[in-house]
């Protein structure tokens, strides 16, 4: 996912369909200079991580 995507969805408050390895997830915030974000699975949101944009998909 490209960085200006992935900054849209996380400003939008409409849930967007997004997946981290096939994991439904939320993006809480962008770092566009390091290209990463920090999300957490729809189902566990204890259990926040940051995964590289790469790794996020939209269908």
């Amino acid at each position: 996912m490209n960085k200006q995507r992935a900054q849209e969805i996380a400003d939008s408050p409409i849930m967007a369909n997004v997946t981290c390895d096939g994991v439904p997830i939320y993006i809480q915030h962008v770092d566009e200079n390091n290209e990463t974000a920090t999300i957490y699975p729809l189902d566990q949101p204890e259990n926040e991580q940051t995964v590289a944009l790469s790794s996020l998909q939209e269908p």
